[in-house]
C-alpha cells in the first residue's frame, strides 16, 4: 500500500498531470505536493481547494445519506485549459483529506483520471 509520496508520484504519471497534492480540508494544509501548482503556490492552492472541498462535503445537498462513506466521492472543476479533480479519501480516523489532481485539458483524460485517482485513494496509507 503506497504512502503519500508514492501516491502523488503515481498521480503524476497520468496523462496530462500538471500537479498533485494531498490536502487536509479542515485545515487547508497540503500534506504532500508534487509537480506544478495553479498560480505557482502549492499552499495557496491547497487552502483554496480545501474551501471548495469543505463546501461540498459539509452541505447535505451533495451528500450520500447514511452509508458510512465520505459524503462526497469527488469534485470536478473545469476551466478553459485544465481540469481539477478533488478525490476524497476514506480513512479510519476522520476522512478529512482529499487528493487534488490538476490536469491539462488537451493532454488529460478526465474519465481515466477519475478512475485511477479513486483506486489510489482506496490504497493510500496515512499515518
Amino acid at each position: 500500500m503506497p504512502g503519500i509520496d508514492e501516491c502523488l508520484l503515481e498521480a503524476m504519471r497520468l496523462p496530462g498531470a500538471r500537479g498533485a497534492a494531498l490536502v487536509d480540508w479542515t485545515s487547508g494544509l497540503a500534506l504532500g505536493t508534487v509537480g506544478e501548482a495553479p498560480g505557482g503556490d502549492h499552499e495557496t492552492t491547497a487552502a483554496e481547494a480545501a474551501e471548495l472541498a469543505r463546501m461540498a462535503a459539509e452541505h447535505g445537498a451533495f451528500a450520500a445519506h447514511g452509508d458510512g462513506h465520505p459524503p462526497v466521492e469527488d469534485v470536478i472543476v473545469s476551466n478553459h485549459d485544465s481540469y481539477h479533480l478533488l478525490r476524497f479519501v476514506d480513512t479510519s480516523f476522520d476522512s478529512s483529506v482529499f487528493l487534488h489532481l490538476w490536469l491539462g485539458r488537451e493532454e488529460g483524460n478526465l474519465a481515466l483520471a477519475r478512475i485511477r485517482l479513486g483506486e489510489m485513494a482506496t490504497r493510500l496509507v496515512l499515518g
